[in-house]
């Protein structure tokens, strides 16, 4: 009976029968009490006479909170990182990180010192997905995903399972249709062709579905493969089951091959692009006529650098089957630049001429080329192919000095924004803080881990009836505010990094201490 009785009933049994115990004054009915809790609590004797003997102690047993790891100069600095990888997931963003934080400090994007360099190395994907949770719940949004006889019978059928980890040259290509969701009339195709083995991908715009388009697009991206293109997979779409395709196939030496009707999973690494990277990068709105289709050029040509140098992916290892229940392990996530580096059949002169190619890359330049083509495109797409300005890049400063702050506006990509409400950013109510917060920014100043509310009760005591106990809650938000000021200011140097407080424009922004003594001073 004692094993089914909770910790919290059995204090509650020991605080009632103790004060009984303790109050009786005879030996027989001290015993009568002992016997009566030893068989309702299944306690040894001698420890029940110890627990009825102790006195009622009314303090609770405390929790002592676990002391942070990682400061809010590590959190700005992942937030950059998170956002200059287009906010992937955190288990390619760690093994991304290496290679990203390199390439951002060498251009200048990022100055981190050693210790924080290495505590933004250390961070695990778990630590990652807990740190940047509040920035992808204001950015959480749902994505949904569109998607002759003789000559077929010259062409083998190739299913998912018949691959066999290829070397690199065998691709899948596929169409996606940029229409809006209405097929009537005449729209822009993206053509995608996506490497079996590294997951590098081409993308080729094409003004109108049509077999010849279909063949000089498949050279042009056999061109800009960095590998010699050995076989090309396709659907049973006409656009590529004809004659034409079939005759530069056999011309070139390409195998040529396609997958059974109406069984996507044949060609599950092409469709998993079309929805990683096309609808990712493009949307699904409708494009339509020459303007949009140079647009569209524009931005493969800067997505296939970003996303084949600075995108990392999963690659099945293995998989089993128990059953109902199917079991996959991955390999460690890797980029496709990555991937053709490890590779064996790749030559050393092609090996050195990617290395080279990959170290003169700023990710962060290439995004923001990517943005601006997309807010482009998303214009074209509103107004179906009209006639538009042509685009221009960003300034680069200012596009960085954005980063730290974009997951406060929701959605970034333009092909994916909806029209977005004015800021509230004007004060409702009297500021209690106005007064003394030059004097609490020199507290901070002094003792830059001083917590709020060790500041607060020195406000009420050097202000006596002035501060009441609930206004602690502000003050807490105006420190972390501060610190998250002084942590951009540390990991940008202070010159390209705009300090204000993006939610209130700058002539309501408090002043900034010149100088910040201690672990966050810049």
């Amino acid at each position: 009976m004692g094993k089914r009785i909770s910790m919290a009933t059995r204090r509650e049994i020991v605080a009632e029968i103790g004060k009984r115990y303790r109050a009786a004054t005879h030996s027989h009915e001290k015993r009568l009490i002992l016997d009566e809790f030893v068989a309702l609590t299944a306690y040894h004797r001698k420890h029940a006479l110890r627990l009825l003997n102790q006195e009622e102690t009314p303090s609770s047993p405390s929790r002592h909170s676990r002391s942070r790891i990682y400061d809010a100069a590590v959190h700005e600095a992942l937030i950059v990182v998170w956002e200059s990888a287009d906010r992937i997931c955190s288990k390619r963003l760690k093994g991304l990180m290496p290679t990203l934080v390199e390439a951002l400090e060498r251009h200048g994007h990022l100055v981190l010192g050693d210790v924080l360099r290495a505590q933004l190395l250390g961070v695990s994907a778990a630590t990652i997905d807990r740190m940047l949770a509040p920035q992808r719940a204001a950015t959480s949004g749902r994505r949904r995903r569109r998607s002759s006889g003789l000559v077929r019978s010259q062409i083998p059928v190739r299913t998912f399972a018949d691959w066999d980890d290829p070397s690199p040259g065998f691709v899948e290509a596929d169409l996606v249709a940029h229409n809006g969701g209405n097929c009537a009339g005449s729209f822009v195709h993206t053509l995608v062709l996506t490497d079996i083995a590294t997951g590098w991908t081409e993308c080729l715009p094409l003004l109108v579905r049509e077999q010849a388009l279909v063949v000089e697009a498949v050279e042009v991206a056999r061109n800009q493969l960095p590998f010699p293109l050995l076989g090309l997979d396709t659907d049973n779409d006409g656009a590529f089951i004809n004659e034409s395709l079939l005759t530069y196939a056999k011309s070139q030496g390409v195998i040529l091959t396609r997958s059974r009707a109406y069984r996507k999973n044949d060609q599950a690494w092409v469709e998993q692009k079309n929805g990683a990277i096309v609808r990712r990068m493009v949307g699904h709105g409708r494009l339509q006529g020459l303007k949009a289709t140079q647009e569209l050029a524009h931005l493969y040509a800067v997505s296939r650098l970003y996303v084949n140098f600075f995108q990392p992916s999963f690659k099945l290892k293995e998989k089993h089957r128990e059953g109902a229940k199917v079991t996959k392990r991955y390999h460690p996530p890797a980029t496709p630049c990555a991937r053709l580096l490890a590779s064996q059949q790749l030559g050393e002169a092609q090996k050195e001429g990617l290395q080279e190619l990959a170290t003169s890359l700023d990710p962060l330049r290439l995004l923001n080329g990517l943005r601006t083509t997309q807010k482009a495109l998303a214009d074209l797409a509103v107004k179906d192919g009209g006639s538009q300005q042509p685009s221009t890049d960003h300034d680069l400063a200012h596009f960085l000095a954005q980063l730290p702050n974009l997951w406060r506006g929701g959605e970034v990509r333009p092909t994916h924004q909806q029209k977005a409400g004015s800021a509230h950013y004007w004060r409702t109510r009297p500021d209690p803080f106005a007064t003394v917060w030059e004097v609490v920014q020199n507290w901070l100043a002094t003792e830059p881990e001083v917590t709020a509310k060790t500041l607060f009760q020195r406000l009420q005591d050097e202000y006596p009836d002035t501060f009441p106990p609930g206004q602690l809650r502000t003050l807490q938000r105006r420190v972390q505010q501060w610190r998250r000021t002084m942590a951009r200011r540390l990991i940008f140097g202070g010159s390209t990094l705009a300090l204000q407080n993006p939610e209130k424009p700058a002539d309501q922004e408090y002043p900034v201490a010149v100088s910040v003594p201690g672990n966050i001073s810049s």
